[in-house]
């Protein structure tokens, strides 16, 4: 059979996505349709697959359903629900600028920002509150040496946060801060004698993805610090690689920042396919806003066999 798809990307971080309500492949067979469509060589090429479905649920609009490009299943990707949000409007799959979509069980609340040509421009997403308690990330702290930062002066920040500690990866010492926005983040400040243009993320990024302190491997973001509302950051994803952007890796960052009072509340984070804005008050228990573009690149359509 044939599926229609649309590629879209949010700073450059794309995907493919598929209307789940019109098109019914199994479950067993959607991780292979992620490696072959996001493939850049043989497919569409994208850093994954995305299916929007229907729910039964009054409470919600859509699910996100996500695939990394290889195959392995993904709890979150703020650039991804951005670009799932303007495209049930812009195809009138719903018809209002609030929504809720929910993805891997976790409710996300979002305005859009439409233009006069009634298509969607930027997406506002609440993101929820960041989990900063290392088992719930999860990253496993024995053996990581206390680190240092901010949280004295902010709020509900529990004991067992990972924030400013030692590791090991690729043959140096780094200084990481561990955050999940619905899934795994290691934020590293890289520092002086590292340059980020020139960083070797290839090198490093597979061994903090693969490090033993990640029993569910972990996204890793590198940054650089600019000014008090002003970051660059360079961004591995486990299951992926380097991409152009990372919209919970964004946020992650941009809590790191405020945990290790590099920044204030709201931060603009540049990264290889534009900017994110992320706002966070340094409360635990407050949500992380993300704002930020969604693009239609094409439409398109591939053959699947079912076998």
């Amino acid at each position: 059979m044939k599926i229609q798809f649309t590629k879209m990307h949010g700073c450059g971080n794309d995907y493919v996505y598929i209307d789940g309500g019109k098109v019914n492949v199994p479950d067993d067979k959607k991780k292979e349709l992620a490696i072959r469509l996001s493939d850049r060589h043989f497919g569409v090429g994208s850093d994954g697959l995305i299916f929007i479905n229907p729910v039964e649920d009054e409470n919600v609009d859509f699910e996100m359903e996500m695939y990394n490009a290889d195959g392995s299943r993904s709890e979150m990707c703020g650039n991804g629900i951005r670009c799932v949000a303007k495209y049930v409007y812009d195809k009138r799959l719903a018809d209002k600028k609030k929504l809720t979509i929910v993805s891997a069980g976790k409710n996300k609340y979002i305005d859009l920002t439409v233009g006069e040509d009634d298509l969607v421009e930027s997406v506002r997403v609440d993101m929820g509150s960041p989990i900063l308690s290392s088992p719930l990330i999860p990253v496993t702290v024995s053996g990581i040496p206390e680190g240092f930062g901010n949280k004295d002066n902010l709020l509900n920040i529990p004991s067992d946060a990972c924030i400013m500690r030692s590791m090991e990866a690729a043959g140096r010492e780094w200084k990481v801060t561990c955050v999940s926005m619905g899934n795994p983040h290691a934020v590293v400040f890289l520092p002086d004698d590292i340059d980020l243009d020139t960083f070797d993320i290839e090198r490093t990024g597979p061994q903090f993805e693969n490090h033993a302190f990640f029993p569910k491997r972990v996204n890793t973001e590198f940054v650089k610090v600019d000014d008090r509302g002003s970051v660059h950051m360079r961004v591995w994803e486990r299951g992926t690689g380097e991409t152009l952007a990372c919209g919970t890796g964004c946020c992650a960052t941009t809590v790191a920042c405020v945990l290790n009072g590099f920044t204030g509340t709201r931060v603009a984070v540049h990264v290889l396919g534009g900017i994110v804005t992320c706002t966070w008050d340094g409360d635990a228990a407050h949500s992380v806003i993300m704002e930020g573009p969604a693009t239609t690149v094409f439409e398109g359509e591939t053959e699947y066999q079912e076998q």
